[in-house]
């Protein structure tokens, strides 16, 4: 815990996510893709080859100023290379500032980009890059449908995979940190709630190759949490199957010193998980957060309810948007 660095301040930039929303009005410190892209000067005309895909998945670029230096963390690459690398080139990304990468957790949709991100990088950088993994992220996983049928997900990159791609695969159950302790990547989330039960339908392989077991907790999942000056903890959440109540508890009981400020990523309170909507809210209202950036797989259902209750705190995630924390 000594080694987290307290930072002045933070821009995260949308890479992916489910939604592009340029028209709809933002605070002053967060800025929408089309006007970051006219302002930066990479928009001269409005056209569909100028502006970034939405797609089912999140990647976040995070970067933390603190004095005269930065540190940026890629965090999730999205669902495929294409669209990862698409965008990035659209909003100018310098992969050659990338100094770590952490993938969430176990899914194809935020690991199918990871290697074409880790080659970028490579090729901006060199080799060595660390990338932070979970040795249980490598199984094989699916969905059971109400028919009982199992529809198979894209395999996650092996650890193999990613150092050929130029990366440091840095493979752990326990917490780290890096860009020299400006990001606290957590470890496993203790479960505490009784309503935040995980995704049902969820398997992973048996182990075998014969079968399949339930996983609903997705336990390989973490967050990364930033200390902001003068605010508090900003935490990522890619998509909370450890239920974001169950992830914003863990973050207050690590740093207690150090109050939450605000969160993003995927809430996951679509579907299945749409019941737990009404005391995911409850319980959020306690942790008095300045700012809620839902997005990915949130749901329209969550967006709704979360707009009725947290109001201006709220404003929603979508691709190419950056936020000034």
């Amino acid at each position: 815990m000594q080694d987290v660095l307290t930072v002045d301040r933070l821009e995260v930039l949308v890479v992916v996510d489910n939604a592009t929303d340029s028209l709809s009005s933002n605070p002053k410190n967060v800025i929408p893709e089309w006007t970051g892209l006219l302002t930066g000067g990479r928009m001269r005309l409005v056209s569909g080859r100028g502006t970034c895909c939405a797609h089912h998945g999140l990647s976040l670029l995070i970067t933390a100023h603190r004095g005269s230096e930065s540190h940026t963390l890629l965090f999730d690459a999205g669902p495929e290379g294409a669209t990862f690398l698409r965008n990035a080139a659209v909003l100018g990304i310098d992969f050659g500032a990338v100094d770590a990468v952490v993938l969430s957790h176990g899914h194809w949709d935020h690991a199918g980009g990871l290697v074409a991100a880790l080659r970028a990088v490579a090729d901006a950088r060199g080799a060595g890059t660390p990338c932070f993994v979970h040795p249980g992220m490598f199984a094989e996983r699916a969905t059971r449908w109400s028919d009982g049928n199992y529809l198979p997900f894209e395999p996650v990159p092996s650890p193999a995979q990613l150092t050929e791609a130029g990366a440091n695969a840095i493979s752990t159950r326990e917490a780290r940190v890096a860009a020299a302790g400006a990001f606290y990547i957590s470890g496993e989330v203790p479960r505490v709630t009784a309503y935040e039960t995980g995704l049902p339908g969820h398997v992973r392989g048996n182990g075998d190759g014969n079968g399949w077991e339930p996983d609903p907790l997705i336990i390989d999942e973490r967050f990364v949490s930033v200390h902001v000056k003068d605010k508090g903890q900003f935490i990522f959440s890619a998509c909370s199957h450890a239920g974001l109540i169950n992830v914003l508890t863990h973050a207050r009981e690590l740093f207690p010193a150090v109050p939450l400020y605000g969160a993003m990523g995927g809430l996951h309170l679509s579907g299945a998980t749409e019941k737990i909507i009404p005391d995911t809210i409850r319980d959020l209202q306690t942790f008095g957060l300045q700012l809620i950036a839902p997005g990915h797989c949130t749901g329209w259902r969550a967006l709704t309810a979360l707009a009725g209750v947290f109001g201006d705190a709220l404003v929603p995630s979508a691709v190419g948007k950056k936020y000034l924390i």
